[in-house]
Protein backbone atom coordinates (compact mmCIF):
# COMPACT_ATOMS: atom_id res chain seq x y z
CA UNK A 1 0.00 0.00 0.00
CA UNK A 2 1.59 3.33 -1.05
CA UNK A 3 1.55 6.08 1.73
CA UNK A 4 -0.16 8.39 -1.10
CA UNK A 5 -3.36 6.38 -1.05
CA UNK A 6 -6.12 8.53 -0.12
CA UNK A 7 -7.04 9.53 3.55
CA UNK A 8 -9.90 7.02 4.33
CA UNK A 9 -13.46 8.33 5.64
CA UNK A 10 -12.76 10.43 8.89
CA UNK A 11 -14.78 9.94 11.71
CA UNK A 12 -17.32 12.93 11.55
CA UNK A 13 -15.65 14.41 14.89
CA UNK A 14 -12.92 15.68 13.01
CA UNK A 15 -13.16 19.16 12.15
CA UNK A 16 -10.49 20.04 9.11
CA UNK A 17 -12.01 23.50 8.59
CA UNK A 18 -9.62 24.09 11.51
CA UNK A 19 -5.88 24.38 10.67
CA UNK A 20 -3.27 21.95 12.34
CA UNK A 21 0.39 21.75 12.76
CA UNK A 22 0.67 18.10 11.84
CA UNK A 23 -1.26 18.67 8.78
CA UNK A 24 0.96 21.93 7.78
CA UNK A 25 3.97 19.97 8.56
CA UNK A 26 2.83 17.40 6.21
CA UNK A 27 1.64 20.57 3.66
CA UNK A 28 5.41 22.09 4.06
CA UNK A 29 6.93 18.19 3.32
CA UNK A 30 5.21 17.97 -0.22
CA UNK A 31 3.02 15.35 1.15
CA UNK A 32 -0.36 15.39 -0.22
CA UNK A 33 -2.20 14.77 3.51
CA UNK A 34 -3.46 18.12 4.16
CA UNK A 35 -7.09 20.38 3.91
CA UNK A 36 -8.17 23.36 2.22
CA UNK A 37 -7.56 25.30 6.00
CA UNK A 38 -4.19 23.49 6.47
CA UNK A 39 -2.55 24.88 2.95
CA UNK A 40 -4.45 28.52 3.64
CA UNK A 41 -2.71 28.29 7.08
CA UNK A 42 0.63 26.98 5.72
CA UNK A 43 1.15 29.85 3.21
CA UNK A 44 0.12 32.46 5.57
CA UNK A 45 3.07 31.15 7.49
CA UNK A 46 5.28 30.87 4.25
CA UNK A 47 4.40 34.30 3.71
CA UNK A 48 5.71 35.54 7.00
CA UNK A 49 8.58 32.63 7.30
CA UNK A 50 9.71 31.50 3.92
CA UNK A 51 12.40 29.59 5.48
CA UNK A 52 9.90 26.79 7.60
CA UNK A 53 9.91 24.64 4.68
CA UNK A 54 13.72 24.47 4.98
CA UNK A 55 13.61 23.76 8.84
CA UNK A 56 11.03 20.71 7.82
CA UNK A 57 13.27 19.15 5.31
CA UNK A 58 16.28 19.64 7.92
CA UNK A 59 14.24 18.20 10.72
CA UNK A 60 13.00 15.36 8.07
CA UNK A 61 16.80 14.35 7.24
CA UNK A 62 17.96 14.63 11.02
CA UNK A 63 15.39 12.26 11.76
CA UNK A 64 16.39 9.76 8.98
CA UNK A 65 20.21 10.21 10.17
CA UNK A 66 19.37 9.79 13.86
CA UNK A 67 17.23 6.45 12.89
CA UNK A 68 20.15 4.87 11.00
CA UNK A 69 22.41 5.57 13.87
CA UNK A 70 19.94 3.75 16.08
CA UNK A 71 20.59 0.81 14.15
CA UNK A 72 23.70 0.82 13.24
CA UNK A 73 23.62 0.42 17.38
CA UNK A 74 21.80 -2.61 16.87
CA UNK A 75 18.11 -1.06 17.97
CA UNK A 76 15.53 -3.19 16.28
CA UNK A 77 12.72 -1.32 18.03
CA UNK A 78 11.24 2.12 18.19
CA UNK A 79 8.48 4.22 20.21
CA UNK A 80 8.13 7.74 17.84
CA UNK A 81 6.27 9.95 20.12
CA UNK A 82 4.37 13.15 18.05
CA UNK A 83 5.37 10.96 14.94
CA UNK A 84 2.32 13.08 12.50
CA UNK A 85 0.96 12.10 9.16
CA UNK A 86 3.10 9.22 7.56
CA UNK A 87 5.10 10.77 5.05
CA UNK A 88 8.29 9.79 2.85
CA UNK A 89 10.96 9.26 4.99
CA UNK A 90 9.11 7.78 8.43
CA UNK A 91 10.94 5.57 11.20
CA UNK A 92 9.67 2.01 9.32
CA UNK A 93 10.39 3.04 5.91
CA UNK A 94 14.02 4.39 6.76
CA UNK A 95 14.61 0.65 8.58
CA UNK A 96 12.55 -0.63 5.08
CA UNK A 97 14.88 1.17 3.38
CA UNK A 98 18.09 -0.18 5.04
CA UNK A 99 16.73 -3.91 4.61
CA UNK A 100 16.40 -4.55 8.64
CA UNK A 101 13.76 -5.72 10.20
CA UNK A 102 12.54 -3.02 12.92
CA UNK A 103 9.17 -2.50 15.30
CA UNK A 104 7.76 0.50 15.04
CA UNK A 105 4.93 2.23 17.65
CA UNK A 106 4.00 5.70 16.54
CA UNK A 107 2.36 7.79 18.87
CA UNK A 108 0.10 10.95 17.56
CA UNK A 109 -2.71 12.67 19.07
CA UNK A 110 -4.27 14.30 15.65
CA UNK A 111 -7.22 12.51 14.43
CA UNK A 112 -6.34 12.90 10.96
CA UNK A 113 -2.95 11.70 11.55
CA UNK A 114 -3.44 8.94 13.23
CA UNK A 115 -6.39 7.67 10.88
CA UNK A 116 -4.60 7.70 8.07
CA UNK A 117 -1.28 5.90 9.32
CA UNK A 118 -4.13 3.55 10.39
CA UNK A 119 -4.66 3.25 6.94
CA UNK A 120 -0.99 2.87 5.93
CA UNK A 121 -0.22 0.92 8.58
CA UNK A 122 -3.23 -1.66 8.14
CA UNK A 123 -1.27 -4.42 6.73
CA UNK A 124 1.56 -4.74 8.72
CA UNK A 125 2.66 -6.48 11.71
CA UNK A 126 5.29 -4.77 12.74
CA UNK A 127 4.29 -0.98 12.25
CA UNK A 128 1.44 0.54 14.51
CA UNK A 129 -0.03 4.00 15.62
CA UNK A 130 -1.73 4.94 18.91
CA UNK A 131 -4.03 7.60 19.02
CA UNK A 132 -2.62 9.38 22.51
CA UNK A 133 -1.40 12.46 24.20
CA UNK A 134 2.55 11.53 24.47
CA UNK A 135 2.46 13.55 28.01
CA UNK A 136 0.09 10.41 29.17
CA UNK A 137 2.57 7.76 29.85
CA UNK A 138 0.65 4.85 30.78
CA UNK A 139 -1.89 5.54 27.68
CA UNK A 140 1.27 5.33 25.52
CA UNK A 141 3.46 2.50 26.98
CA UNK A 142 0.52 0.65 28.28
CA UNK A 143 -1.44 0.12 25.31
CA UNK A 144 -1.56 -2.97 23.89
CA UNK A 145 0.08 -2.65 20.58
CA UNK A 146 2.64 -1.02 22.53
CA UNK A 147 3.23 -3.93 24.78
CA UNK A 148 2.60 -6.60 21.67
CA UNK A 149 5.89 -4.63 19.24
CA UNK A 150 8.31 -3.47 22.13
CA UNK A 151 9.90 -5.07 24.79
CA UNK A 152 11.07 -2.46 27.06
CA UNK A 153 13.31 -4.99 28.99
CA UNK A 154 15.44 -4.26 25.97
CA UNK A 155 16.90 -1.47 24.37
CA UNK A 156 14.71 0.84 22.61
CA UNK A 157 14.75 3.96 19.96
CA UNK A 158 12.80 6.84 21.32
CA UNK A 159 11.94 9.58 18.98
CA UNK A 160 10.88 12.60 19.94
CA UNK A 161 11.99 14.54 16.71
CA UNK A 162 10.24 18.01 15.76
CA UNK A 163 7.71 17.63 18.88
CA UNK A 164 8.98 19.08 21.63
CA UNK A 165 8.51 22.71 20.49
CA UNK A 166 4.77 22.31 21.26
CA UNK A 167 5.37 21.60 24.85
CA UNK A 168 6.29 24.73 27.53
CA UNK A 169 8.67 24.56 30.07
CA UNK A 170 9.47 22.47 31.93
CA UNK A 171 7.16 19.78 30.35
CA UNK A 172 9.79 18.67 27.94
CA UNK A 173 12.54 18.00 30.25
CA UNK A 174 10.21 16.17 32.59
CA UNK A 175 8.21 14.01 29.64
CA UNK A 176 11.88 12.91 28.98
CA UNK A 177 12.96 12.22 32.40
CA UNK A 178 9.68 10.08 32.30
CA UNK A 179 10.24 8.21 30.07
CA UNK A 180 14.18 8.01 30.58
CA UNK A 181 12.52 5.68 34.13
CA UNK A 182 11.04 3.48 31.72
CA UNK A 183 13.60 2.63 29.03
CA UNK A 184 16.77 -0.52 29.61
CA UNK A 185 20.05 0.50 29.57
CA UNK A 186 21.73 1.16 26.31
CA UNK A 187 18.33 2.54 24.80
CA UNK A 188 19.09 5.75 22.53
CA UNK A 189 16.83 8.72 22.73
CA UNK A 190 16.58 11.40 19.73
CA UNK A 191 15.58 14.47 19.59
CA UNK A 192 15.10 17.92 17.37
CA UNK A 193 13.42 20.76 18.38
CA UNK A 194 13.28 24.57 17.14
CA UNK A 195 15.91 27.29 18.18
CA UNK A 196 16.79 31.14 16.74
CA UNK A 197 19.77 31.45 19.37
CA UNK A 198 21.97 32.27 16.97
CA UNK A 199 19.89 33.15 14.11
CA UNK A 200 20.43 36.36 12.01
CA UNK A 201 18.17 39.43 12.91
CA UNK A 202 16.36 38.29 9.32
CA UNK A 203 15.56 34.97 10.97
CA UNK A 204 14.90 35.70 13.92
CA UNK A 205 12.41 37.95 12.86
CA UNK A 206 10.41 35.49 11.20
CA UNK A 207 10.71 33.73 14.62
CA UNK A 208 8.71 35.90 16.00
CA UNK A 209 6.21 36.11 13.38
CA UNK A 210 5.78 32.63 13.09
CA UNK A 211 4.98 32.09 16.79
CA UNK A 212 2.57 34.78 16.60
CA UNK A 213 0.97 32.68 13.71
CA UNK A 214 0.66 29.81 15.36
CA UNK A 215 -0.33 31.18 18.75
CA UNK A 216 -2.73 32.53 16.62
CA UNK A 217 -3.96 29.22 15.98
CA UNK A 218 -3.60 27.59 18.97
CA UNK A 219 -0.80 25.75 18.75
CA UNK A 220 2.21 28.05 20.07
CA UNK A 221 5.29 26.79 19.43
CA UNK A 222 8.39 27.79 21.87
CA UNK A 223 11.73 27.70 20.66
CA UNK A 224 14.85 27.45 22.92
CA UNK A 225 17.78 27.83 23.35
CA UNK A 226 21.65 25.52 23.42
CA UNK A 227 21.43 25.99 27.74
CA UNK A 228 17.77 24.56 28.07
CA UNK A 229 17.54 21.92 25.47
CA UNK A 230 20.71 20.36 26.81
CA UNK A 231 19.28 20.22 30.56
CA UNK A 232 16.32 17.85 28.75
CA UNK A 233 19.50 14.97 28.25
CA UNK A 234 20.38 14.93 32.22
CA UNK A 235 20.31 11.60 33.00
CA UNK A 236 21.38 10.99 29.54
CA UNK A 237 25.06 10.29 28.08
CA UNK A 238 25.20 12.56 24.98
CA UNK A 239 26.27 10.72 21.50
CA UNK A 240 29.11 12.98 19.72
CA UNK A 241 28.97 15.83 18.48
CA UNK A 242 26.43 16.57 21.39
CA UNK A 243 23.35 18.82 20.91
CA UNK A 244 24.48 20.83 17.72
CA UNK A 245 22.16 22.55 14.69
CA UNK A 246 19.84 19.65 12.67
CA UNK A 247 22.85 19.45 9.63
CA UNK A 248 25.53 19.24 11.96
CA UNK A 249 24.66 15.86 13.84
CA UNK A 250 26.37 13.46 11.86
CA UNK A 251 26.40 15.52 8.45
CA UNK A 252 26.01 14.08 4.87
CA UNK A 253 25.07 16.87 2.95
CA UNK A 254 26.92 19.69 2.46
CA UNK A 255 24.17 21.37 0.75
CA UNK A 256 22.05 21.26 4.04
CA UNK A 257 25.60 22.80 6.05
CA UNK A 258 25.25 25.64 3.85
CA UNK A 259 21.62 26.07 4.32
CA UNK A 260 20.68 29.34 5.36
CA UNK A 261 17.93 27.93 7.84
CA UNK A 262 20.34 25.53 9.42
CA UNK A 263 20.29 28.11 12.58
CA UNK A 264 16.63 27.27 13.51
CA UNK A 265 16.97 23.74 14.64
CA UNK A 266 19.11 21.77 17.11
CA UNK A 267 19.21 17.81 17.62
CA UNK A 268 20.80 15.24 19.40
CA UNK A 269 20.84 11.63 20.08
CA UNK A 270 21.70 10.52 23.58
CA UNK A 271 22.06 6.56 25.42
CA UNK A 272 20.51 5.84 28.57
CA UNK A 273 23.33 4.27 30.94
Amino acid sequence: MSIWDPVPALPATVDTTQPSAARAYDYFLGGSHNFAADREFANQVLAIAPSIPAVTRLNRSFLRRAVHYCLDQGIRQFLDLGSGIPTVGNTHQVADAAGIAARVVYVDNEPVAYHHAQHVLGGSETATIIQADMRDLPAVLDHPDTRRLLDFTQPVGLLAVGVLLYLEDPQPAELLGAYRQRLAPGSLVAVSTLTDEHASPELRAEMELLRGAYESAGEPVYPRDHAEILRWFDGLDLIDPGLVTLPEWHPQDQVELDDPAKPLGYGAVARVP
